[in-house]
């Protein structure tokens, strides 16, 4: 990894010092994904990436125009949300960008102060503050657009002690296979159009008070056919980050251009989830039918070992059991982190998972940017999208 892409060498605390902070920000409180079928999307992250029922709405809890399932593992809950009827705007959004994420729900204090005070900066409101009640309480919600047709919904859940939201029930299943070991989400990252990255770094800064505190340009991500620019915004307590990429010429078409071409403009390209032991993790999610990218080659993994002992770090794990699930590793002065990425999930190439193991690293695996979007590549050139 060259000086210019050692992530933390100046300082996170630093940097996260310059956040405003003024929501604050206490977590990732659930992902919500309009899909065209939500329950057999349910049973494929249930099966694939060992999620467990939660809770469920729909016919029989007296909505009409949608049916939602809940899956969680850990600290990740994710909705599956479909349109019951062709008049929806669910089902539009499933129509015009094929299953993908609607809503990121973040975990507040006060979702009408969060509402406040990001329209008074200059948000869009996607929904007002909103009191949902039922025998366990009551939870706040409310709402702003961020980039493409994404929202942001703020929940405050201190007075509910319920399954998951008013209106909801139980989910009770009698298939539910074993957790794959995944903990919380790390980070979501989202693609915009042609300069746009700095408006919506902008609007972080701005509207949510985030900081900027990791920058790549495309001299730095960058491949022989391909190139793009990313940007990471981050809160106050870093819990959440957000990295924003951009495409940026290249000879051939990046993966970032197939992404809006596809999905039909900006959103969110994939979703970061930490693990404990991602080989145990891996070697699960493989078993059950994910499939990841391929491999770097055997050269990557023979320099590894003297890409970390430049950070005076040595590797816990096995280089060769890395090197048989395809894993790749980076290092910063804080340690390591070990990655991998999986191959879309739904027939349009857009959204994937990340796989991440930190060992007190907090970069973002710069280290593997080549290698890994050689890979991108290489199923780019398969589909005819390069």
């Amino acid at each position: 990894m060259s000086d210019t892409l050692k992530p933390t060498s100046f300082g996170l605390e630093k940097i996260f010092e310059g956040a405003q902070d003024f929501l604050p920000i206490m977590g990732t409180d659930y992902v919500e994904f309009y899909v065209g079928n939500a329950k057999q999307a349910a049973h494929y992250y249930k099966t694939a990436f060992g999620f467990q029922s939660e809770a469920y709405a729909g016919l029989e809890t007296g909505l009409r125009d949608r049916t939602s399932y809940v899956v969680k593992q850990d600290k990740i809950r994710i909705v599956l949300t479909t349109a019951l009827n062709s008049n929806s705007p669910i089902g539009e959004h499933v129509k015009k960008h094929g299953d993908g994420v609607k809503v990121i729900a973040l975990w507040v204090e006060d979702a009408r102060y969060s509402y406040e005070e990001t329209i008074k900066r200059g948000a869009k409101s996607f929904m007002e503050p909103v009191v949902e009640k039922d025998d366990n309480g009551e939870v706040v919600r409310s709402g702003i657009y961020a980039y493409g047709e994404t929202v942001f919904i703020f929940v405050e859940r201190k007075n509910y002690n319920g399954i998951f939201l008013p209106g909801y029930k139980k989910w009770t299943s009698d298939y539910n296979p074993t957790s794959v070991g995944l903990k919380y989400v790390d980070h979501m990252v989202g693609n915009v159009g042609w300069n746009q990255m700095n408006t919506w770094v902008k609007w972080f800064e701005d509207v949510m008070g985030f900081v900027n505190f990791l920058s790549f340009d495309d001299k730095q991500i960058t491949t022989e056919y391909s190139a793009l620019m990313s940007k990471v915004m981050a809160n106050g307590n870093g819990r959440i980050k957000f990295p924003i990429n951009e495409p940026a010429e290249g000879k051939k078409k990046s993966q970032i251009e197939e992404y809006l071409d596809f999905y039909e403009g900006e959103g969110v390209q994939h979703i970061a989830v930490a693990t404990d032991d991602i080989i145990k993790t891996v070697t699960e999610m493989r078993a059950r039918g994910v499939e990841f990218l391929s491999a770097p080659p055997q050269a990557y993994y023979d320099m590894a070992p003297d890409r970390l002992a430049k950070f005076n770090h040595k590797l816990q794990e096995d280089v060769k059991r890395l090197q048989s699930l395809g894993i790749m590793i980076d290092a910063d002065d804080e340690g390591y982190l070990l990655q991998i990425f999986t191959k879309p999930v739904e027939d349009r190439p857009t959204l994937f998972y990340e796989i991440i193991q930190r060992m007190g690293a907090r970069g973002f695996g710069a280290g593997n940017f080549k290698a890994l979007f050689e890979s991108i590549e290489r199923e780019q050139e398969l589909r005819g999208t390069l």
